[in-house]
């Protein structure tokens, strides 16, 4: 072998050899940063519902964003600010979004600008849960929320998130939300109702033996599965009368 051919042939090698260190370090590097950057996701779904954008005066005041940008809130971020995904979450996320899109319409929301009232305490059905949620979106918080700048408490977020004792929830609907702009008054009512998306019965009945601690660990993968099924349809493909909106 002559010394030209024996060149050619070691500098095939050496580029072989690095085309595949540099496919393994590509490979490696983003699972990597997947892993520490990101959270995986078991649903793929949650990436397919719109996402919900938001001004924030007080954000771009304190230098969080700048004047032009805006907060960006996804189905994936609610998941992780109740700590998982359930009819309850999804509703709130989408009775959310369907409210701003009444009030706002094409424009961007304004975040510390929207009033929330639930009818029913705290305590009624989910309501404690499904407010954390809208809070997360809105900005609207209960009594413990920001106070706001100075004596007219300026960018203030406290008490915008107020639960109405005296109305009953209807006893079919999960829950029931008034929201209401702050700088013209325009309302719109958000009324909730997940039984129109009922639960799979294999999930009905695997549930028993999941919170018991008896289901095996395939029957505990399935009733995840069958109810994020249930959760996908609340947010992508909800049946009529899923959410019933109400102008005032």
């Amino acid at each position: 072998m002559s010394f030209e051919l024996y060149r050619k042939c070691s500098l095939k090698k050496a580029m072989v050899f690095a085309f595949i260190f540099l496919a393994l370090h590509g490979i490696v590097m983003q699972r990597f940063i997947h892993a520490e950057g990101q959270t995986r996701f078991r649903q793929t779904f949650f990436d397919s519902v719109a996402p919900i954008k938001m001004k924030d005066p007080l954000a771009v005041l304190l230098g969080a964003i700048n004047k032009d940008d805006v907060f960006v809130f996804t189905y994936a971020d609610a998941v992780k600010f109740a700590g998982h995904s359930c009819p309850a979450v999804a509703g709130a996320y989408k009775s959310t979004q369907i409210a701003l899109k009444n009030l706002y319409g094409e424009d961007v929301p304004v975040r510390g600008n929207i009033q929330v009232a639930l009818e029913g305490g705290t305590d009624t059905k989910v309501n404690g849960p499904v407010s954390h949620i809208v809070t997360l979106i809105t900005g609207a918080a209960p009594e413990s929320g920001f106070k706001g700048f100075g004596e007219k408490g300026i960018h203030g977020r406290y008490n915008l998130m107020t639960f109405d004792l005296g109305k009953s929830l209807n006893p079919t609907a999960t829950c029931s939300m008034i929201f209401q702009r702050i700088d013209n008054g325009k309302i719109v009512k958000i009324t909730y109702f997940a039984d129109n998306v009922p639960m799979d019965k294999r999930a009905g009945k695997l549930m028993p033996l999941v919170i018991s601690g008896k289901a095996s660990g395939e029957e505990v993968s399935l009733f995840g599965d069958l109810m994020q099924e249930r959760v996908k349809t609340i947010l992508l493909n909800p049946p009529e009368g899923t959410f019933v909106v109400s102008r005032q």
